[in-house]
């Protein structure tokens, strides 16, 4: 059974800084693309970065590039989603997925984790 469980969400104050993590468990991942995606109240799930576990790449949101990082722990099978100087804005649940394509579409993911909320006051 496939797993993926968030953790590191919090409150935290404009410019701060915090550390998700995403475990993943039940399957071989070595071909698989690992995203991060958002959702705010009201709003549409958003694509935020992802990364190959294969070879490493990353692509992110315009909006977090240069504040945020994607990475991972093969030998964990863990990604990361290191988040600085976070804004309002970025208050959201927090989820990763896990598919075969590396894309932006939440519908080309087979799997999904709970979330971590993560929010950021003023």
């Amino acid at each position: 059974q496939v797993q993926l469980v968030e953790s590191g969400g919090g409150l935290v104050q404009a410019g701060g800084s915090l550390r998700l993590s995403c475990a993943a468990s039940g399957r071989a991942f070595s071909n698989y693309a690992m995203a991060w995606f958002r959702q705010a109240p009201g709003k549409e799930r958003e694509f935020v970065a992802h990364i190959s576990w294969n070879n490493g790449f990353t692509y992110y949101l315009d909006r977090v590039k240069g504040r945020f990082t994607i990475s991972s722990d093969n030998t964990k099978n863990t990604v990361y989603l290191q988040m600085n100087s976070l804004k309002p804005d970025d208050t959201a649940v927090y989820t990763c997925a896990a598919g075969r394509l590396y894309s932006r579409r939440p519908n080309d993911y087979a799997y999904w984790g709970q979330g971590t909320q993560v929010t950021v006051s003023s």
